[in-house]
């Protein structure tokens, strides 16, 4: 497996463990509510379950958003790579790692810190479609693309 797959993978099951994070919790609160419903009476009752409810709401639109990312992620091939950065790009700028992907917490590869940031970022933005060479300046700092994996 190269590095970028390896990369690639590791992305994946992080998303991976936040669909089945939010599908266990959705899962445990509507268990929760079932529960509620047969013990209890009025508006104590009613409050609870309200508030259950609106948990559920706001878990529901976090694992839409996650399953989103997936099927982003989904989309990319790990073994393509291009002599321009495209989306599913890992780029070597100022010896710092990007993976042109989605805005996804920072991780660590053999020994190698890895930040994947979307296209649609500043620096995100700056790096598609150039090539190895290519300099510019983001917020006083300058990079140059080194490589793309």
């Amino acid at each position: 497996m190269t590095f970028k797959q390896k990369i690639y993978h590791r992305y994946h099951q992080l998303v991976q463990d936040r669909i089945d994070a939010f599908r266990d919790m959705i899962a445990a609160l509507t268990e929760d509510s079932k529960n509620d419903a047969k013990g209890s009476a009025g508006d104590k009752h009613e409050t609870a379950l309200s508030m259950m409810h609106i948990e559920q709401e706001k878990l529901n639109t976090k694992l839409k958003e996650v399953l989103t990312q997936k099927s982003v992620l989904d989309k990319l091939d790990s073994s393509v790579v291009a002599e321009t950065i495209i989306l599913g790009s890992l780029v070597k700028a100022n010896g710092i790692y990007l993976y042109l992907s989605l805005a996804l917490p920072k991780i660590n590869v053999d020994g190698i810190n890895i930040i994947a940031l979307s296209p649609q970022s500043p620096l995100g933005n700056k790096l598609m479609g150039n090539k190895v060479g290519f300099a510019f300046e983001i917020n006083t700092t300058k990079y140059t693309i080194q490589e793309i994996l």
